[in-house]
């Protein structure tokens, strides 16, 4: 059953990494912890309805989520934000890349507070179609397009309202500009790493001159 007052949040983890060698991305770890765990971890402190689209190497079933097959073959991430609309049990529905290791809880419920068909961040790459919400209304213009055998995902919705979260809003909640950083290859794989690492010791600096202030 529906629930229209909540909101869902599902984690695409179908995807053939051809970029990266076919490997589990999800299964990859940072900060010593599964991606895949580490977004499922946030998105349950927001919702308790999260599920997975697609589950090619096991990592989402691993992680205790539900698993949902692709609705529709060979659509891309595209087919996996219309699964996750048509599959979800609310009105709305936050769908993420299962190779995003620094989605924050604080900018998900920020993102759903916005009322809109769509809420879709636009950050100084473009829009993030695989960090935005969806509305079930959704689900009906997305299956046009991929009938018609379109599948790019980062491109507005006809006859949907959108809510553009832009770079001067997302500035709030990623000083760092890790907010939408994934892994789709070795390369950057090693720059999260090397960014957590960052992070680490940039917190581990600041509460040692926070003791140092307390001290005193």
């Amino acid at each position: 059953m529906s629930n229209e007052r909540s909101l869902a949040a599902a984690i695409l983890a179908g995807g053939h990494a051809r970029r990266f060698g076919g490997v589990d991305k999800g299964a990859l770890t940072v900060g010593g912890q599964p991606i895949i765990q580490r977004l499922a971890d946030v998105l349950r402190r927001v919702t308790p309805h999260v599920f997975a689209v697609g589950d090619r190497h096991g990592s989402a079933a691993a992680s205790g989520l539900r698993v949902v097959p692709d609705a529709v073959d060979y659509g891309g991430a595209l087919a996996g934000i219309y699964t996750a609309i048509v599959e979800s049990p609310s009105e709305r529905t936050l769908v993420v890349g299962c190779d995003m290791p620094f989605v924050t809880e604080e900018f998900i419920r920020y993102l759903d507070a916005l009322d809109a068909d769509v809420v879709m961040p636009r950050s100084a790459s473009g829009y993030e179609p695989l960090c935005a919400i969806y509305g079930r209304v959704c689900a009906a213009p997305i299956l046009t397009r991929l009938r018609r055998g379109e599948r790019q995902a980062a491109v507005p919705l006809e006859g949907t309202r959108m809510v553009e979260v832009g770079q001067h809003e997302l500035a709030a909640f990623d000083p760092q500009g890790l907010l939408f950083v994934n892994v789709n290859t070795p390369h950057d794989y090693a720059r999260a790493e090397r960014m957590i690492a960052r992070a680490t010791a940039t917190t581990l600096t600041k509460k040692i001159d926070d003791d140092r202030i307390t001290d005193v």
